[in-house]
């Protein structure tokens, strides 16, 4: 397929004034529109006004320029289709061979603060979809770039061969759908969010591919990782790797579960994570405190476990972090002695992240053979919850405080959920569990003596009195429940009995 006339017309011009003066250098002749085609002239790249083609200037301001025969007749038309080749003749249409169009700026626009809804409205590009859309289903006989990534691949092609190949054509009309699918989806989500409807009756969502991964849960299974355009900053994808060579599947996931979790906490706080669940949390007067009390929460699985802090890593508490294997240090910061200590460690991987980012309460997409689980993210806090004492004795003021700490841990724990927490640190987790005396159970063993004085808090209501009858024997002195079974006379029965102290919520937090 011989090029002999491109049609360029781009919002983003990295990269155009050198590719369209190969282009003219090849002998190509190009067309174009507006700001392109000012930076060409102003460039010498010589070029012809989409005006004198169509013979029709633009209007409305520039909103109609394109959207005419003479341009979508030149890119649509099939060359071995003699009645199409008839049409153009019949009408002075010249073909064109190379479209080279990237859209409005719609998502660097409604990423400013103070955008307006006309502004965001006049980004919404018409003639550069028309046109990429025409071309790309016409990639049999034109080519389609709307990557400026891609120029070089394609000035290659065109020097050494004299045209650009169908595969190649081929890979480029793929891109340049997804490109225009990606576009009208954000412009989608968008106004779908402006009319304040959670679940519409088509979802279309878009990523960008952010990087490809070595594998996915395992060796076998391949994987990559995207990253939502305009998504919430306080992300895994918009964290700075210091250090360490490249996350992993598993390390993404952990990580995610890791700064979820620290966010709950505005003291500082240290939660260690392995397989999406922690195994050690933390909160202390210091950083090297909370990390202390993490670390000892479960001294044997922080052993290569991912840890999020949400204070600034100190000398100290590099030292102590030094000290034991670590996959991941997630924080706001390191100070330079931290730094200098933790990279000493080839492997380590070093992030920081901005804390102070705003929550987005964004969807929790979640698939499934043939379809997909849309959901709110669970952002609910003890603040938004009622506090509800349904036993005799009252917590203790110390209590209390435990009974928050280990509930803000428990959402975080894969049902059924259980964690015993004393001295602000977790000193049991039992975790996805199939009854919930089992996971008491799991909990109690691992908090051993740990659990005289201990509180208790569960993901979710006791359907027997059973968990609240081995609390007790444990010495485990109050607990904190959402509250919502048939049967929770019992459990208040059986806790009055032990002189145990029982909040309940009214809130579960079911994570699976």
């Amino acid at each position: 397929m011989a090029v002999k006339r491109a049609l360029i017309s781009v919002s983003n011009k990295e990269g155009i004034i050198p590719f369209a003066k190969k282009l003219a250098e090849l002998g190509i002749e190009i067309i174009s529109t507006g700001g392109t085609k000012r930076a060409l002239e102003d460039a010498g790249v010589p070029v012809i006004s989409i005006s004198d083609v169509t013979g029709f200037p633009e209007i409305l301001d520039g909103r109609v320029k394109t959207l005419h025969p003479a341009i979508h007749g030149g890119i649509l038309a099939v060359r071995s289709d003699e009645r199409h080749q008839a049409a153009l003749a019949e009408h002075g249409i010249r073909p064109i061979d190379l479209v080279v169009v990237n859209l409005y700026p719609f998502q660097q626009t409604i990423a400013k603060p103070d955008v307006t809804l006309a502004e965001a409205i006049e980004n919404i590009d018409i003639g550069g979809p028309t046109m990429v859309r025409a071309a790309a289903k016409n990639y049999a006989d034109v080519a389609i770039v709307v990557d400026p990534a891609d120029y070089p691949m394609v000035i290659e092609e065109l020097k050494t061969t004299g045209s650009i190949q169908a595969k190649t054509r081929q890979q480029l009309a793929a891109k340049a759908f997804r490109h225009t699918a990606a576009y009208d989806a954000m412009i989608a989500e968008y106004l779908t969010n402006l009319t304040g409807e959670n679940y519409p009756e088509t979802l279309t969502v878009t990523y960008t591919k952010k990087q490809s991964l070595r594998y996915g849960e395992n060796p076998h299974q391949s994987a990559a990782f995207y990253a939502k355009p305009l998504g919430a900053a306080f992300s895994i994808a918009k964290a700075a790797q210091l250090h360490g060579k490249e996350l992993s599947y598993n390390n993404i996931n952990d990580a995610n579960a890791a700064i979820n979790l620290i966010r709950e906490f505005q003291e500082p706080a240290v939660a260690a994570i392995k397989h999406m669940n922690p195994c050690g949390v933390g909160i202390g007067a210091t950083l090297l405190e909370a990390f202390t009390k993490a670390y000892e929460a479960d001294p044997v699985s922080i052993f290569g476990g991912i840890i999020a802090v949400n204070r600034e890593v100190d000398k100290e508490t590099a030292e102590r972090m030094h000290d034991i294997f670590l996959e991941i240090v997630i924080a706001p910061s390191f100070s330079d002695e931290a730094l200098a200590i933790l990279t000493k460690k080839k492997n380590i991987r070093l992030l920081t992240l901005d804390f102070t980012a705003p929550e987005v309460k964004e969807k929790m997409l979640v698939s499934v053979n043939g379809g997909l689980l849309v959901q709110e993210a669970d952002t609910f806090t003890l603040e938004d919850a009622e506090w509800n004492v349904v036993t005799k004795r009252e917590p203790t003021e110390a209590e209390r405080e435990q009974l928050r700490f280990a509930w803000k841990v428990v959402k975080h724990v894969k049902s059924n959920a259980i964690v015993l927490a004393k001295n602000g640190m977790t000193v049991g987790v039992g975790a996805g569990q199939m009854n919930r005396v089992g996971a008491a159970k799991i909990a109690i063993e691992q908090a051993g003596e740990q659990a005289v004085g201990a509180v208790l808090a569960s993901d979710a209501f006791f359907p027997m009195d059973d968990t609240v009858e081995a609390a007790a024997k444990a010495g485990i002195t109050a607990i904190i429940q959402p509250g919502g079974s048939i049967r929770d006379a019992d459990s208040i029965r059986k806790a009055d009995e032990y002189g145990m102290a029982m909040v309940f919520t009214g809130v579960r937090h079911f994570k699976h």
